[in-house]
């Protein structure tokens, strides 16, 4: 099964990932230099994260998976410093 899934942190921010091979234990490739500078030494002592499962599928190729991905990471607008941190593709601000 390959997945795309929303990982949200305590603070609020999301990140959007895949797993291509549904392995419970995986928790995506974010920055964790960038997850530190948001939380103080005292809240990484008691850090609760939450793994949905957004999209699912047995039959879709690798690069259906990674175009998905992107469709999502755009969806929830987690590449915008302000709400998640995924940093690619780069966040384009509407002005």
């Amino acid at each position: 099964m390959k997945v795309i899934y929303m990982i949200t942190y305590p603070n609020g921010k999301i990140y959007i990932g895949k797993d291509l091979t549904d392995n419970i234990n995986y928790f995506g490739s974010a920055s964790s230099k960038l997850i530190a500078k948001d939380f103080t030494r005292e809240q990484r002592k008691d850090f609760t994260i939450r793994k949905q499962i957004l999209w699912e599928s047995e039959t879709a190729t690798d690069k259906e998976v990674n175009v998905k991905e992107v469709e999502y990471i755009r969806k929830f607008q987690s590449n915008n410093p302000s709400i998640g941190y995924n940093q690619t593709p780069k966040f384009k601000q509407i002005k």
